[in-house]
């Protein structure tokens, strides 16, 4: 399984968020990692509406965490930023054409090992993956 850069670059965001004080800018987010700032700016839109971020406005504006970091669980930012129902074909009855779908235990294996995944992320929370921030901000610079 390879999670999406949409869901990396959102968990990535995060960890950012939580090593730095105050609000920062997509734009300083985007060249600390080396990513596209566009590809970050729709990263960042649904991190803001699934309520993950708060946007600040204006001319020094920025993004800054919702919450603290002991409060935002990995879990349920990988389950709201991944794509998980173009997993495979069958996980999605309105474009599924797979022929063998009513009689195929494979989708029943991988929902769950799907949800696997997503139950041992919901043991870590953002402030656990930055245990160590100023070694995160060292590689950052």
């Amino acid at each position: 399984m390879r999670m999406s850069l949409h869901a990396d670059y959102a968990l990535r965001t995060l960890m950012y968020l939580a090593v730095h004080d105050g609000h920062r800018s997509i734009g300083e987010i985007a060249q600390a990692y080396g990513i596209s700032k566009n590809h970050l700016m729709k990263v960042a839109q649904r991190l803001v509406a699934e309520g993950f971020l708060e946007a600040v406005r204006g001319r020094s504006g920025g993004l800054r965490l919702a919450q603290a970091a002991t409060q935002i669980n990995v879990g349920q930012v990988a389950r709201k930023m991944e794509e998980t129902g173009s997993f495979v074909e069958c996980f999605d009855p309105a474009t599924n054409s797979c022929v063998i779908t009513p009689a195929c235990r494979l989708r029943h294996a991988l929902a769950g090992a799907l949800e696997a995944f997503f139950r041992h992320l919901d043991r870590y929370s953002l402030g656990d993956l930055v245990k160590d921030p100023l070694a995160l901000q060292e590689s950052l610079l």
